[in-house]
């Protein structure tokens, strides 16, 4: 059976796309992949100095591409605002497809700009913030498509719309775990909204599995001399680069007839790697009743209109 990659991606020219986190890891793989098949493709980036070295490098592997960049602190709602705008003046009315890749993992218990406990802020709610802002431009004029980037962890994660603050306990895990089960969610209800409003927009999601990013570092290591060996071995046997870690995201974000809702990630070794295809949602992650009412608590969490789609 043939093996989708960077191949098999369409030509994408008159076609723009917006990339967060596209500084390093999946979103710089991403953007670059995109900028090559003919996307006019903007990086959304925290760091002005990081986003100006990615822009540069895809500038060079891609001399064609027409690239530009965004700056975003998705743990700043006035900065997703901000970004929203210079989108909206960079693209001409329409955006045919937004990637949500950004994210942190494992952290100790920090806030964001407006008070959110840091991952859940960063992860769920910017992007949210970011996907409703942008929606006049996406799927009026033609078809979009939005891909938010969840993870394995999804599979632990619970949402507990009582503690989203962290107010009543923090475990950086858990949090971690429940952002990425909130990223499918938030899929979920973005795709049925845009079905039952006609809009032609399909929302889907993607895990890179375990890709040896930047973010994958901040993961659990295992310390002292008598782990090294495993650790490494370990290393070799289930994690991926980021160029095959991207590809989950491109599947998605590319693949003719998509379904809308649809969760794409690595197929072998129980998702960890390999070439995308279906990757299996927790129950917790079919839950309609909680997308809806997750809907409608990060709408009043940004102060944004929770039926703008």
């Amino acid at each position: 059976m043939h093996s989708w990659n960077l191949d098999d991606m369409p030509d994408l020219s008159g076609r723009t796309a917006v990339v967060t986190g596209a500084n390093s890891g999946i979103g710089a793989v991403t953007a670059l992949a995109l900028a090559r098949s003919g996307a006019r493709t903007l990086l959304a980036c925290r760091d002005p100095e990081r986003g100006r070295r990615a822009l540069e490098a895809v500038r060079r592997a891609a001399p064609r591409s027409d690239t530009r960049l965004v700056r975003l602190d998705l743990a700043d709602l006035a900065s997703v605002a901000e970004a929203a705008d210079a989108v909206a003046k960079e693209v001409d009315g329409r955006l045919d497809l937004l990637v949500n890749n950004a994210g942190v993992m494992a952290l100790p218990l920090l806030r964001t700009a407006d008070g959110f406990e840091m991952q859940f802020g960063t992860n769920h709610l910017g992007h949210f913030a970011l996907t409703l802002r942008l929606l006049p431009l996406l799927g009026v004029t033609g078809p979009a498509r939005v891909v938010t980037l969840s993870s394995l962890g999804h599979r632990i994660g619970r949402i507990d719309l009582g503690n989203l603050d962290a107010a009543r306990g923090y475990s950086k895990w858990g949090a971690y775990a429940q952002s990425k089960l909130a990223n499918l969610l938030f899929t979920a209800e973005l795709d049925r909204r845009a079905r039952a409003s006609g809009r032609d927009l399909l929302a889907l999601a993607a895990h890179p599995g375990l890709a040896a990013t930047e973010l994958g570092q901040a993961g659990p290591l295992l310390s002292g001399r008598k782990w090294a060996a495993k650790l490494e071995r370990a290393s070799r046997l289930y994690t991926q680069p980021a160029s095959a870690g991207a590809l989950p995201t491109l599947y998605a974000a590319t693949l003719p007839d998509a379904p809308g809702g649809s969760y794409y990630g690595p197929r072998h070794l129980g998702e960890t790697r390999g070439a995308p295809g279906p990757a299996r949602r927790s129950g917790r992650a079919r839950d309609m009743g909680v997308a809806r009412a997750l809907w409608e608590e990060s709408a009043r969490l940004t102060g944004l209109d929770a039926e703008l789609v």
